[in-house]
């Protein structure tokens, strides 16, 4: 197994075959007179908007071809679970890819704060950050409201909520594993280190984090409908804004919260 710092013949130690990035200020207030942070902003809030208006838009349409009260339906059609999973997947890949190398390509406030923890990203930067995506989640979910009215009334709005027949803690549980996974995924793929040892197997970054979002979506979408993206749930019940989603969502701070209580000590630390 390869080692930050290998030892040579003689004893002496090698230098180390990758360089750690020196660790984001906690506050960068200087960020906020330059172009390239607004316009990072910007990416996020576009990413995110995009996300929310395929993503839901997929549920809306797989919900509308599989409603059991209209005559001729096939209960079995649609793009189905596996379909959802794979409009979450794969947005997330096509938006990281695009934007990674404008604002890192979050689109997830539980990534920020990941990355924050990391000392990745300065506080400014990681509220502003949060403030984009839920901005954008709710323009996207407002599209999607402006277009099919009437479908994104009858079907839920895409919001997250507990499914019949499973327990709050059984959802908490769920949403706790699920952020883990894709935060993990993240932290992973974006370390230096694989950089540095991985370069004769190329490694795009976009494409474990996507493969992460559509394997934790196949796990969780029957349980909670997904919510590891807080900017996600957020917006969708904000613009559907009923009870149910409002309870549930809940399930989705307290699991984001535990995860990080526990997962910011798994963060590895960033020496200057």
């Amino acid at each position: 197994m390869a080692k930050d710092i290998e030892v040579a013949e003689h004893g002496s130690e090698a230098p180390k075959d990758y360089h750690d990035p020196p660790p984001a200020p906690l506050i960068d207030v200087e960020e906020l007179t330059k172009w390239s942070f607004y316009r990072a902003l910007i990416a996020e809030f576009v990413a995110t908007l995009l996300f929310l208006y395929v993503t839901v838009l997929t549920v809306i349409g797989y919900s509308q071809q599989t409603d059991p009260n209209k005559p001729g339906v096939d209960p079995c059609g649609g793009v189905g679970i596996l379909g959802i999973a794979w409009a979450f997947g794969g947005m997330i890949f096509i938006l990281v890819y695009c934007t990674a190398g404008i604002s890192g390509g979050h689109i997830n406030p539980a990534v920020t704060l990941g990355l924050f923890l990391a000392r990745k990203v300065s506080l400014v930067r990681a509220i502003l950050y949060m403030v984009a995506q839920c901005l954008g989640a709710i323009c996207g979910c407002g599209l999607v409201k402006g277009f099919q009215k009437s479908y994104y009334n009858r079907y839920g709005g895409g919001a997250n909520k507990l499914s019949s027949g499973y327990s709050k803690g059984t959802g908490l549980g769920a949403e706790i594993i699920g952020t883990f996974v894709l935060v993990y995924t993240v932290l992973s793929a974006t370390d230096p280190k694989r950089n540095a040892r991985d370069s004769h197997v190329p490694v795009l970054a976009p494409l474990p984090i996507g493969f992460a979002v559509f394997m934790v979506h196949l796990a969780t979408i029957p349980i909670t409908g997904t919510g590891i993206n807080p900017a996600r749930s957020f917006g969708a019940a904000v613009i559907f804004n009923e009870d149910k989603p409002w309870d549930d969502h809940v399930l989705d701070l307290l699991g984001w919260t535990f995860h990080w209580s526990i997962g910011c000590c798994l963060v590895p630390p960033v020496h200057p």
